[in-house]
């Protein structure tokens, strides 16, 4: 796991300095606006999502620019999401990457409105010609990350999230929430490292089964952490969700079933990465990183 590591930290310094050069500068009337997205999006974080786009995009040889520049976008999503996810109106979080949240840090109405900034910064960078030089690939970007954030994608999941039990509480009910909540923009990072990769169907549908998997297995971890971790190693709130009377892994199946959920869906993801031969070791070892993490 030592190289995995070297490898995610590689690309969090990758993006995070991509992050700093493409967000705007703080000057004029828009500074606290600024200092805001900067505060949410620059040194946080494992990047995992841009990680999987640049890795996925290596296994085909893609240009690292593109590759980079896409794993920033989805990270101002994925950013954005995370302030919204913090507001009084949602879950009212104080604590987040082991630091206040950003309406803490600043006001509530400047951080609705830089996750609003971060969110339409992303198209704007998908959108730009040193994204990709082919216009075709740009709008397939685009279109990928418009779905998996939105009403059908990483949006719907959070209404599900924030309805509680409404939902049903079943396994079939929480796994749907958490495929879009979690799984969609996981599952876009991985597509869109194989789209400008210009992967074989056959390949990026191998690649969407491994998103699937490890998308699930993200969350089932993060409803362990949050019932037995503590904010020490999480950097954020533990015991929420038993505390809102929300469902999830933890609550339907309980902590053993969960686990036990977590090692099958491992496995099934390492399976689906068989046909990569050594190009899917990084991805293989992801794996490993996500089910043995404690943050």
């Amino acid at each position: 796991m030592s190289n995995f590591n070297a490898r995610l930290k590689e690309a969090a310094e990758r993006v995070n300095n991509g992050l700093d050069a493409l967000l705007p500068r703080p000057q004029g009337p828009e500074a606290r606006l600024v200092e805001a997205m900067r505060y949410a999006a620059i040194d946080g974080g494992k990047r995992l999502r841009p990680f999987f786009t640049l890795e996925t995009g290596r296994m085909f040889d893609a240009d690292e620019t593109w590759l980079l520049r896409t794993g920033c976008a989805i990270e101002c999503v994925h950013t954005y999401s995370l302030i919204h996810d913090d507001l009084p109106c949602m879950d009212d979080d104080d604590l987040r990457r082991g630091r206040a949240t950003l309406h803490r840090a600043f006001d509530e109405a400047t951080a609705l409105l830089a996750g609003d900034a971060l969110l339409t910064l992303a198209f704007e960078l998908l959108a730009e010609p040193a994204t990709h030089p082919d216009p075709q690939m740009r709008c397939l970007l685009i279109a990928g990350l418009a779905k998996a954030a939105g009403a059908v994608g990483m949006v719907a999941g959070q209404v599900a999230d924030m309805a509680g039990d409404e939902i049903g509480s079943d396994l079939i009910a929480v796994t749907r929430m958490n495929r879009l909540k979690t799984g969609a923009l996981i599952n876009f990072s991985v597509d869109a490292g194989a789209t400008i990769g210009c992967a074989s169907e056959a390949e990026r549908t191998a690649l969407t089964r491994y998103a699937h998997d490890v998308g699930l297995a993200f969350q089932m971890v993060d409803d362990l952490l949050d019932a037995e971790g503590v904010v020490r190693d999480t950097g954020k709130a533990v015991r929420k969700d038993k505390d809102r009377g929300k469902v999830n892994f933890v609550t339907v199946l309980g902590a053993d079933a969960t686990r036990e959920r977590v090692g099958m869906l491992a496995s099934q993801a390492k399976r689906h990465l068989a046909q990569f031969g050594p190009r899917g070791r990084v991805l293989h070892d992801a794996v490993d990183f996500i089910v043995q993490r404690r943050h």
